[in-house]
């Protein structure tokens, strides 16, 4: 039962004002903090300052912590009243709903703004997106990225039921018959800008490793089962893993070869019958290995480099790897051990693994670039809430010419990366699986590899902005700290950003007509 909350003015906050008898006012909340005083973390003497003790100490507050930090029970409870003719306008988000700090949204979501790709469907889209979010995902991404258990599997179940698992593969015939975020849009309309809002929405709690444990294995390992598998196992592999009842993970890094497939040495041979394969060999840092109950495994054939879906079983051993980031991500080191798998496995034609696998990259790398471009947009929204409310020699931080050219900078990366980003959805949106893979492998790659480095170059200046508190797990710059400690996974995973950059470069170089002289 909720106490009853007292009506008072500011005169007679004022009274309360000494040690035994201690009030302050934030946001027109006034709060006893008479007890509590001496469990504060920072001491009983935050408190006592004249212009603090039995004052408004709003801007006091949040020069040093965030507002979610009231809406933690145990402070809720310091509350006994409101100021009377006052309301509070401090608030953390309600659920849905967008921000209203500048280049926290992308400008063609922004209300006022205009855009050629997204429609009113879209906008719908997203506001149904943040608010599953909000409430259901982000409350368990805070937790599991602290415990490092892998995501909540009553969350990945909620995630299926409304039809999100099957959303992140993309438009296609497997999201016929399903319901979508409570059928806020049909099967039949979802396209590849609704894909690019959810990919986005999807990454907004800042939580690296809970992110890429949400079934980002799946999302990078099914579409060689969706374009390439026989139609009996698609069908079945599909069904499990988007109805959240299995998991999948995408197996093609091994310690030897990385960005570089060609030099995959885990082999499949048949056996003498051809019904088949017998798959040794390793792979690392494969995402969602450790949980998952299949496996999408690049293997040298004597034909050439072959891609064969292996389940869990007998010879498959699965070792969690430590990294920067959360083990909610579940990356893992795999061997595999005389490991027997049926030769219908085979996914598309034995030996044309480079294009099933290529083809597939592009996808992976333009759900990175989603991921990388919405985090970017988030730092800055961080930064532009901070330097707003910090103040320094006086004065607010944007006050500093030093601090607005750093988030000059920081906007500019952010917004050419959106638009970018928003241009290649485009093309994916009217080009088939088999163009994609023919034209937008050099120019995904080279806008994963601006991304990457763009995002660093942000991480860094972000850590400049918030000093100390920037690299301090918990508190005001968390999300700062978290940042950027985990932003370079972008640049190595789905490809290291050099030999994307070069890969845009050589499919360029290979395009360039024969009379072009200058």
């Amino acid at each position: 039962m909720s106490k009853e909350l007292r009506t008072l003015t500011r005169e007679e906050v004022a009274l309360h004002n000494k040690e035994d008898d201690l009030w302050i006012i934030v946001d027109a909340k006034v709060y006893d903090v008479t007890k509590f005083k001496n469990l504060h973390p920072g001491g009983a003497s935050v408190f006592l300052p004249e212009d603090i003790a039995g004052q408004d100490a709003t801007e006091a507050f949040y020069g040093l912590h965030r507002h979610e930090v009231l809406l933690k029970p145990q402070y809720k409870r310091l509350q006994i009243g409101i100021i009377q003719g006052e309301k509070s306008v401090i608030h953390g988000g309600i659920p849905g709903e967008l921000s209203q700090v500048p280049y926290a949204e992308p400008l063609g979501i922004t209300e006022g703004y205009h855009s050629p790709y997204y429609t009113e469907s879209h906008r719908r889209f997203q506001r149904a997106a943040r608010k599953f979010v909000d409430e259901i995902l982000a409350p368990d991404a805070m937790a599991r990225e602290e415990d490092g258990k892998r995501p909540s599997l009553s969350v990945i179940q909620q995630m299926a039921d409304n039809g999100i698992l099957a959303m992140t593969m993309g438009p296609g015939k497997h999201l016929k018959g399903r319901s979508l975020l409570g059928g806020v849009i049909k099967p039949e309309e979802f396209d590849r800008f609704h894909e690019l809002v959810l990919a986005q929405e999807l990454c907004r709690p800042n939580c690296r490793g809970y992110r890429d444990g949400q079934n980002s294995g799946a999302t990078i390992g099914l579409p060689p089962i969706i374009h390439f598998g026989r139609p009996e196992i698609r069908e079945r592999i599909v069904e499990e893993v988007l109805s959240g009842k299995k998991f999948l993970s995408l197996a093609i890094s091994e310690a030897f070869a990385g960005s570089d497939v060609s030099g995959l040495r885990t082999t499949a041979t048949k056996t003498p019958d051809g019904k088949h394969w017998i798959i040794n060999g390793t792979k690392k840092w494969i995402t969602n290995g450790t949980f998952s109950d299949y496996f999408t495994v690049g293997c040298k054939t004597d034909k050439g480099l072959t891609v064969i879906l292996v389940e869990r079983g007998e010879g498959v051993e699965t070792k969690a790897i430590k990294t920067s980031y959360s083990s909610a991500a579940g990356t893992a080191y795999i061997t595999f051990e005389n490991v027997k798998v049926p030769i219908e496995n085979t996914l598309g034609p034995e030996g044309n693994g480079v294009f099933v696998i290529l083809s597939n990259f592009n996808h992976e790398r333009w759900a990175m670039c989603c991921g990388g471009a919405r985090n970017m947009r988030f730092i800055v929204e961080e930064c532009l809430k901070w330097v707003n409310q910090r103040k320094a020699f006086g004065k607010p931080l944007h006050s500093q010419a030093v601090i607005r050219a750093k988030l000059a900078d920081m906007i500019s990366k952010t917004e050419a990366a959106q638009h970018w980003l928003e241009n290649i959805t485009y093309q994916m949106q009217h080009m088939d699986y088999k163009q994609q893979a023919q034209l937008l492998a050099g120019p995904i790659g080279l806008l994963k590899m601006y991304i990457t480095r763009s995002a660093q170059d942000i991480a860094r200046d972000a850590v400049q902005i918030f000093g100390g508190r920037g690299i301090t797990k918990t508190g005001m710059g968390k999300h700062i700290e978290h940042y950027h400690r985990t932003v370079p996974f972008d640049a190595i995973l789905g490809g290291a950003e050099d030999v994307l950059g070069d890969l845009g470069v050589r499919q360029a170089i290979k395009a360039m007509p024969k009379n072009a002289k200058l």
